[in-house]
């Protein structure tokens, strides 16, 4: 019986190992997903060119336009109108982005962080030169003429609703999974 006590069991822990971020492999990938998001900003701009109100202004006797009381307010308008396009791009984009099971990882999520950048900007110029075409001026306006002038954006904030709204969705999609590989296995 003293033999049975002295008899030591080993157990074996199996530590399975940790999943590496591998840039090499992931380029690729993240170079597309830049791409393909950042030629999301044209149509983005063409909608917001069309949804973005415009402001009617008077021209005054020096040739300079005046905004009629109250409209100046429109110019507000237009850059929230861009912000939450802007925002509801950038949500689409995140989860979209997360939706390629096979490349989730901080290489892509940093291509689609620099995609809605691009998208942004191309989506703020795009937005700008159609709303410019849409409310162009036939003929010289004569003193007095109400017109309607063409909406702008006058600062560059808006477009950081993009790419925080891509990195905030994406983000809150990897700490949700709980997985250290974020799922990439298809197994």
């Amino acid at each position: 019986m003293a033999e049975l006590d002295e008899r030591v069991e080993f157990v074996y822990h199996y530590y399975p190992p940790r999943p590496r971020v591998v840039v090499k492999r992931d380029l690729l990938p993240a170079f597309s997903v830049l791409s393909t998001v950042a030629l999301l900003g044209l149509p983005v701009g063409w909608v917001w060119g069309w949804l973005a109100p415009a402001q009617n202004v008077v021209v005054a006797a020096d040739g300079t336009l005046v905004p009629v009381t109250g409209e100046s307010y429109h110019r507000l308008d237009g850059l929230m109108v861009f912000v939450l396009l802007g925002l509801a791009a950038g949500l689409l984009t995140g989860i979209g982005v997360w939706m390629l099971r096979e490349k989730r990882g901080p290489v892509v999520m940093l291509g689609a962080v620099l995609g809605s950048v691009a998208a942004a900007f191309l989506a703020q110029q795009t937005g700008v030169g159609s709303a410019a075409g849409h409310y162009a001026v036939a003929d010289a306006p004569k003193v007095g003429d109400v017109l309607l002038k063409a909406p702008v954006l006058e600062t560059w904030w808006g477009l950081l609703a993009w790419p925080l709204a891509a990195a905030l969705a994406y983000g809150c999609l990897a700490a949700w999974n709980g997985m250290d590989d974020l799922g990439r296995r298809l197994g």
